[in-house]
C-alpha cells in the first residue's frame, strides 16, 4: 500500500514500543514500530497498517510541537501536538517557582500557550501564593483562580472556554490538585488508565506515562475540534538539559524584553557592565526572585555543558 493510502492515528497510549492508537472511528488498537524502537509519544498521529490482531506504525506524522524535559541522565518527552499547557498550582502545600519556571521554559522553547490554574483558593495560603504569581502575571500569564473540592462545578465553568477545542496537557506537583482536576473532568479516568494498563501489559508503569482523554463535557468548536486533556506525571524533576543557557533570557518573557540594550551582544546578563536586563532588575521592572531563578539555572545548564 502507497504512504498516501495508508489510514491516520492518534497516539493515546504509550508505554516502551507499545502504543494505543485510536482510529478516527473511536476504535482504539495495539500497536507496535516498525523499526525496533518507538519514537512515538501521546498525541502524534501516525501512519499504520493491520498486522494480525495489531498494528503495525509505519511513519509519524510531522509534529506542531513536543514538550520534553532533559536531565543528565535521560530524556522524557510528554507528549506532542499540544494546544495548551494547564499548569495546577496552589499555596497549601506551597507551589515551587522553580519548578513552575521550569515548565514554563519548556513550554516556551516547544512553543506552547501556558495557563496557570490556581486552587484552592478557599484556604488562607492562597493569598500568598496569589502575590507569589504577580511577576507571571505582570509577563502577560493567564491565571485562573478556583477551589477545586468546595466549588468543582465553578471550576469547570470557568475552564470550559480555556479547554475548548484544544489539546490541553495538565501538569501539577503532588498535593496541588491535578488528579482532583483530572477526575472531575474525566470521570472515566481511572478505568482508561486500567484498560490502557492491561492493552498494554504493564501494570502501574502505565501511570509514569501521559494519558489522553476526550472530555465528552466541553463543547466542540464550530470547526468540528473536540477538547481533550492529557494528564502527566513527572513534574517533581524537570531537567532543562536540552537548553544552552545563552538561550534562557530569551525564553522568559520578562527578561527577554530587555534583551537588545546591553553593551555587550553575548551578555550573559549576570555580571557584566552596561547590562539591560540587571537595570531593570535595578529599577523594579524584573522580580528579584526570577533573576534569581535565572541565574541559578544559568549555573545548572552551564554546569552541565561542562559535563557534556
Amino acid at each position: 500500500m502507497a504512504r498516501e493510502q495508508l489510514p491516520q492515528a492518534l497516539v493515546v497510549g504509550a508505554h516502551g514500543r507499545h502504543v494505543i492508537l485510536e482510529k478516527p472511528d473511536g476504535e482504539r488498537i495495539l500497536a507496535h514500530p516498525k523499526g525496533k524502537k518507538s519514537q512515538c509519544v501521546v498525541g502524534d498521529r501516525v501512519l499504520w497498517k493491520p498486522a494480525g490482531d495489531e498494528a503495525v506504525i509505519e511513519a509519524p506524522l510531522p509534529r506542531r510541537n513536543l514538550l520534553m524535559r532533559q536531565d543528565e541522565w535521560r530524556t522524557k518527552s510528554f507528549a506532542a501536538n499540544i494546544d495548551l499547557l494547564l499548569v495546577v498550582l496552589a499555596g497549601e502545600p506551597m507551589f515551587s517557582e522553580s519548578q513552575l519556571t521550569r515548565a514554563l521554559i519548556a513550554a516556551e522553547d516547544a512553543g506552547i500557550t501556558t495557563t496557570l490554574l490556581l486552587n484552592k483558593t478557599d484556604l488562607p495560603t492562597a493569598a500568598l501564593a496569589r502575590e507569589r504569581l504577580q511577576p507571571y502575571r505582570d509577563m502577560g500569564l493567564t491565571v485562573l483562580e478556583t477551589a477545586l473540592t468546595t466549588a468543582p462545578d465553578a471550576a469547570m465553568a470557568l475552564l470550559q472556554p480555556h479547554l475548548a477545542g484544544k489539546a490541553t496537557l495538565v501538569l501539577g506537583a503532588s498535593g496541588m490538585g491535578k488528579s482532583t482536576l483530572i477526575n472531575l473532568m474525566v470521570p472515566q479516568a481511572a478505568a482508561e488508565v486500567r484498560e490502557i494498563s492491561t492493552a498494554l501489559n504493564s501494570g502501574k508503569h502505565t501511570t509514569t506515562t501521559t494519558s489522553w482523554y476526550w472530555l465528552d463535557g466541553v463543547a466542540a468548536t464550530e470547526s468540528g475540534e473536540r477538547a481533550a486533556v492529557l494528564d502527566s506525571p513527572g513534574f517533581q524533576e524537570f531537567g532543562l538539559m536540552h537548553i544552552t543557557p545563552q538561550r534562557l533570557a530569551d525564553l522568559m518573557p520578562d527578561l527577554r524584553q530587555h534583551l537588545g540594550h546591553c553593551r555587550f551582544y553575548n551578555c550573559s546578563h549576570r555580571h557584566e557592565p552596561g547590562c539591560g536586563v540587571r537595570t531593570a532588575l535595578e529599577d523594579g521592572k524584573i522580580s528579584a526572585s526570577r533573576y534569581r531563578l535565572y541565574e541559578a539555572l544559568w549555573d545548572e545548564l552551564e554546569q552541565g555543558q561542562r559535563k557534556g
